[in-house]
């Protein structure tokens, strides 16, 4: 599955998480592959299921 990169920004910026939403715009793919980026996503705590604008691939 992959999820729009600025779907995963929105949610920190919401969160207040102005820096680390700055650092994903920079460095993640536009669509981001929730296989590779687990990790990333869980340190982000960032579930995909709770991203709406996620899209099934």
């Amino acid at each position: 599955m992959t999820i729009a990169r600025h779907t995963i920004v929105s949610a920190l910026r919401r969160r207040g998480q102005h820096t680390r939403a700055d650092w994903v715009e920079r460095e993640l793919p536009e669509e981001v592959d929730t296989t590779r980026h687990t990790g990333l996503l869980a340190t982000l705590r960032l579930d995909p299921a709770d991203l709406g604008d996620s899209t099934a691939r």
